[in-house]
């Protein structure tokens, strides 16, 4: 029985990742010949990355305040001030940053993707596209695939500027310092490793969140009532993934260190 029910599973993990290989070789093609859908690229990071600013800046700014707020008086107990720094590169760029902005742009766009694009497979605008030849996927998902690969990083980075930099403003509240002295003290501790960990899970999230979503979207058949499932399945499944990747690299870094 257990066999049985593990098939589909299987089958079903061997067509992500076929449509996620199928991805990938779209994605080198579109470098050298994706003038067409060029636009579909920019207006993805506009939506992903540009438009989900404010509300990255909003997170950002309440994680780095809460993070001074709560840990330096526990640190002053100690008389380990100096560590605050350890824990705000920990908090806000290895660990919080990217799996926060992860879950923005599910929230945003891994939805708007999924429902989008299963939209188009009911109102047959994915078989117009290929009765003139044109392959849906190339044309509508390698462009959203990289948009938002590109955007979780870039967000990422932001997320990552704009908590560090209200830290400061925080931690003027519990000692006054100049702003050299502290983002010196900020970049001595950063390492090369919190830098790669940092790049490498953005970019596995941005992965994850946009293979999910499209493949959900092109997976409904030819109810309506398909596409808001389509977009509950996406953000739940991007969401486990998200979690359990984050797990492994943070287990892994650790185990390096």
């Amino acid at each position: 029985m257990a066999k049985t029910l593990n098939i589909p599973i299987i089958s079903k993990l061997l067509y992500i990742l076929g449509f996620f290989v199928r991805l990938l070789k779209g994605a080198g093609r579109f470098m050298f010949k994706g003038q067409i859908s060029f636009k579909i690229l920019v207006m993805q990071i506009l939506f992903t990355f540009v438009e989900a600013m404010s509300i990255g800046a909003f997170l950002a700014i309440g994680i780095g305040g809460a993070v001074i707020i709560i840990v330096m008086p526990l640190l002053a107990s100690f008389s380990q001030e100096h560590r605050i720094y350890s824990v705000l590169i920990t908090m806000i760029t290895r660990e919080l940053g990217p799996l926060l902005t992860a879950f923005i742009v599910i929230a945003r766009s891994g939805t708007a993707i999924a429902t989008e694009i299963a939209g188009m497979v009911i109102s047959h605008e994915i078989e117009a596209y290929i009765s003139v030849g044109i392959d849906p996927i190339e044309h509508l998902g390698v462009p959203r695939f990289l948009g938002v690969t590109i955007s979780v990083f870039l967000l990422n980075v932001y997320f990552s500027i704009f908590g560090l930099a209200f830290s400061f403003i925080v931690s003027m509240l519990f000692n006054s310092m100049p702003p050299s002295i502290y983002f010196n003290n900020l970049l001595h501790v950063l390492t090369m490793s919190d830098i790669l960990l940092t790049v490498i899970k953005s970019i596995a999230f941005g992965i994850i969140i946009s293979t999910v979503a499209l493949y959900h979207g092109f997976a409904v058949e030819r109810a309506s009532t398909e596409v808001p499932v389509a977009g509950l399945r996406a953000v739940g499944t991007a969401f486990g993934w998200c979690i359990l990747i984050d797990i492994l690299l943070s287990a892994v870094y650790y185990m390096a260190v």
